[in-house]
């Protein structure tokens, strides 16, 4: 059985070698343990797989050394069903307690070869008598300390699979402790060895199926900043990202990638998701843009969606690299004058990750934002000021809630009526929540404080447009535009507005 198991690891190794260079890519490709893989796209088989994979030949011959050397002894000494316990239940511990405690890519015997070194070790202290002469000697008084020093040594090395080769030694002392040398066990039933092997197995397998199933488990993240609240895998961590400021992924660089990030990307004016969702498909997915994880190809969209209780618009594309096709799903969700940019991505060759994306959708939420919670605090904490209403008035305008804007910005107003913002913002509000002629009248009371003021102008044109007035809102237009000619804002405004007039007449 030993060297059956070193002669196909060697064999794997070569197959494996003959491919190319084991990177990261690779060994992710081959059956490597990836925590995500695992416990996100269905594919706990790595738990074995990985055991069978080794990085280079001095990584691959120093696990043969061992394993051959010690797993000989025991093969010559227990019976061969416990024996093959212990390999498998060594593997399994091995690459569990690496899932656990270890987020990265791991492959490698050396946590096999540690299993029969931690039962060699109990063997010897047990059953010395019944060792060869050569096992008498491996098991002898310097091989523990040795093991010791040599774990000591990864656990201080960057590396090394540190989890991984413990979880396989303590695996090795526990199943050591219940199996005895073959020839102390020459009446034993056979029913009763496969028994004990079958418990060792079945013990192994629990647990590496525990471990998998508590690694599964999702987390919700919050961030106040943006006011946004998704659930996601628990082993996902925070980075940067080229599609948002705020970014998390499952952590793999290359193949197997996954990624959630997000943007509140301010419109200036009641954001359109749809104008955001063409403008993200003409830059970000234009065919001659090459992204990290590949150029876009079969961009789809937009179409309409629904996201955390409000409407949105989708964008779909696949994103082809050398590693393969990456999907990608893009949501523009807009909120007052923001539009949220949410865009997932997966990798088409686990396609589980899709229903990982579908989950982290349903349950997105978009919540108040720091700003906002802070400006009801300070209305709440100042009481009777106007300036703490107007903020408050003007942040719940900007984030999507003008009906509720109206009371402390007409409050605000009441308590200093001179203030022509706030009786600006008082009018956008009315207007943005459909009472047309209360908008006006504050526009025409906030031109009467501010008569030269552009914002109080602009307001009297949001008023004729309002009312569907746009001959008369030119107008007012052009009237700001002469009190402030280098304004980029009324600028664009009258151009846009010229170009609607335009269109009409035709």
């Amino acid at each position: 059985m030993t060297l059956g198991l070193a002669a196909v690891l060697a064999g794997i190794y070569g197959w494996t070698a003959w491919a190319g260079p084991l990177d990261v890519d690779g060994m992710v490709r081959f059956g490597a343990k990836v925590g995500p893989l695992m416990t996100e796209a269905g594919e706990p088989w790595r738990l074995l797989t990985a055991n069978f994979l080794h990085r280079d030949g001095l990584h691959l011959g120093l696990n043969l050394l061992v394993l051959v050397a010690v797993g000989s002894v025991l093969e010559g000494t227990w019976r061969r069903l416990d024996y093959g316990a212990l390999l498998l239940a060594a593997g399994l511990s091995t690459m569990t307690c690496s899932l656990l405690w270890a987020e990265e890519v791991s492959v490698g015997a050396s946590g096999v070869a540690y299993g029969c070194v931690g039962a060699l070790i109990v063997l010897g202290r047990r059953y010395r008598a019944e060792l060869s002469p050569v096992g008498r000697r491996l098991a002898g008084e310097g091989v523990l300390p040795t093991v010791l020093v040599f774990l000591w040594m990864g656990w201080t090395s960057v590396g090394v699979d540190n989890a991984g080769h413990l979880g396989g030694f303590v695996t090795g002392l526990l199943v050591g402790r219940f199996v005895k040398p073959e020839r102390l066990l020459a009446s034993e039933p056979r029913s009763v060895s496969l028994a004990r092997a079958g418990s060792v197995v079945a013990v192994s397998v629990v647990l590496a199926a525990a471990g998998v199933f508590g690694r599964s488990l999702w987390r919700v993240e919050r961030d106040d900043v943006f006011g946004v609240s998704v659930a996601m895998p628990g082993s996902w961590r925070q980075g940067a990202d080229r599609l948002g400021r705020l970014a998390f992924s499952n952590g793999l660089p290359g193949l197997g990638r996954a990624s959630f990030a997000a943007e509140a990307i301010e419109a200036g004016e009641p954001g359109d998701g749809e104008l955001q969702a063409v403008h993200f498909m003409e830059t970000t997915l234009s065919p001659g843009v090459a992204a990290p994880e590949g150029r876009p190809v079969n961009v789809r969209g937009p179409v309409p969606a629904w996201v955390s209780g409000g409407r949105a618009q989708q964008v779909q594309a696949e994103l082809q690299g050398p590693g393969g096709a990456t999907h990608l799903r893009a949501l523009f969700v807009p909120r007052g004058e923001f539009v949220y940019q949410l865009v997932f991505t997966w990798p088409e060759a686990f396609p589980r990750y899709v229903h990982v994306v579908d989950r982290m959708v349903a349950e997105l939420r978009l919540e108040e934002p720091a700003m906002l919670r802070e400006a009801r605090a300070r209305a709440l904490l100042v009481p009777g000021a106007s300036e703490p209403l107007a903020e408050l008035g003007t942040a719940l305008r900007r984030w999507g809630r003008p009906e509720e804007a109206v009371e402390p910005l007409t409050e605000a107003v009441r308590l200093a009526p001179s203030q022509v913002g706030t009786r600006v913002e008082l009018a956008r509000a009315l207007f943005e929540s459909g009472r047309v002629e209360e908008g006006c009248r504050a526009a025409e009371e906030a031109q009467v404080y501010g008569p030269l003021e552009t914002g109080a102008l602009e307001a009297g044109v949001r008023c004729e447009l309002a009312r569907g007035n746009t001959e008369r809102a030119l107008q007012r237009l052009e009237e700001a535009r002469r009190v402030d000619p280098r304004d980029p804002r009324l600028r664009a405004a009258e151009a846009a507005l010229r170009a609607t007039v335009k269109a009409g007449g035709r």
